[in-house]
């Protein structure tokens, strides 16, 4: 969707896709520091005058959402006080989970495993999270081997099972409890989004 150091073309409105925006190293290897899903929008750098990404934004779960083109979108942004109000504060949500998410890296990995299937299904509908083992440890910034246990941990105790390139959340009462302490701290923090409105509708015809 974006590619850190390219120029920005088009802002995404998301309906059911899963994104994931990513710290890029010099080797290559990345990290994931935000998470966008159906409450989610993918373009924030433009709104404070940048044109191009710092950050890598990918399609993790496929879905669908509405692109609009960066230097429309510019120019309507100004019409709509209302949608300039929704991104203040969703700049805001996506900032506290890359300090959260920081935070989280110091913890076990099951727990920080539980803490972003959480986050997942919150953006998803449903128990299952479409994902594979050979992605999770780009996600996480740890090794196969340390995902492939720590969901073994998690499967063990009957929070999870993993079959097939899906994970699908059994308990998630005991898997919030499982989680490391992040995940109650930004869900008690962020933004309560009203399922009745939507970017769109604040988007002047």
């Amino acid at each position: 969707m974006h590619e850190a150091g390219e120029p920005i073309k088009f802002a995404y409105f998301i309906e059911s896709v899963l994104a994931s925006v990513l710290t890029m190293m010099v080797d290559g290897k990345s990290v994931e520091v935000g998470l966008a899903g159906k409450e989610g929008f993918i373009g924030l750098p433009l709104l404070v005058g940048f044109t191009t990404s710092a950050t890598r934004v990918i399609m993790q779960v496929r879905g669908s959402a509405y692109r609009i083109n960066a230097k429309k979108f510019l120019k309507l942004l100004p019409t709509s006080p209302t949608l300039a109000k929704k991104f203040s504060r969703y700049s805001l949500d996506l900032g506290m989970q890359a300090v959260h998410v920081a935070a989280c890296n110091r913890q076990e990995v099951d727990e920080r495993l539980a803490r972003w299937l959480l986050m997942s299904q919150d953006r998803l509908d449903g128990d299952a999270v479409p994902l594979t083992q050979d992605f999770l440890p780009h996600m996480l910034g740890t090794r196969r081997a340390s995902v492939t246990i720590a969901a073994g941990i998690l499967q063990k105790a009957g929070l999870i099972t993993y079959n097939r390139g899906h994970v699908t959340i059994e308990n998630r009462a005991l898997l919030e409890d499982a989680a490391c302490e992040c995940y109650a701290t930004m869900k008690k923090q962020s933004v309560k989004w009203d399922q009745e409105a939507n970017w769109l509708g604040t988007l002047p015809r």
